[in-house]
């Protein structure tokens, strides 16, 4: 459950459970790091076509205030022509790169919300949603069992950021 909620939260993803997972204790004590990956992998899959679907609705809702229907609709309608043609030349493959490369502002929140906009389809979004969260799952997954195996030495800043000295 704890993977789970880490990987709820925006911004943070399985960015931040996978290795939560990884180098707490009582949590890699009770799972091991394969389960660990899977559990968040699914969440994130899931929370992405959660996010999408949701976001017509939304949407909808939002319209009803004239100031969000005058003003801000017209410039992302706007928008969403203009780079209508790269979604179409990109498409799935653009948008799994943009959710699976993990950097702070990419994510399935930030591209469920922006393949809404673009319009890209809900099958096409599910396929980039998949790609992306499995590229994310990978590298962080690799990050962290190099780390681990200590592939990366404990000077580095990626220990120093991960590992907390025992005493």
């Amino acid at each position: 459950m704890i993977l789970a909620t880490i990987t709820l939260i925006p911004a943070l993803e399985l960015r931040a459970s996978i290795p939560w997972g990884i180098f707490r204790p009582e949590i890699r004590e009770a799972l091991s790091w394969p389960v660990v990956a899977l559990v968040c992998i699914v969440t994130n899959i899931i929370l992405g076509w959660v996010v999408f679907l949701v976001m017509g609705p939304v949407f909808t809702f939002i319209r009803r205030w004239a100031w969000f229907d005058r003003k801000i609709w017209p410039i992302l309608e706007k928008t969403q022509h203009k780079i209508h043609p790269y979604v179409e030349k990109y498409g799935e493959i653009g948008v799994a790169v943009f959710i699976g490369i993990p950097l702070p502002g990419s994510g399935v929140y930030t591209g469920a919300f922006g393949s809404y906009l673009l319009g890209l389809d809900r099958r096409k979004f599910a396929i980039a949603n998949v790609i992306g969260v499995l590229i994310a799952a990978v590298a962080v997954t690799a990050l962290c069992l190099a780390i681990l195996h200590g592939a990366v030495g404990d000077d580095s800043l990626w220990a120093k950021l991960f590992i907390k000295k025992q005493h």
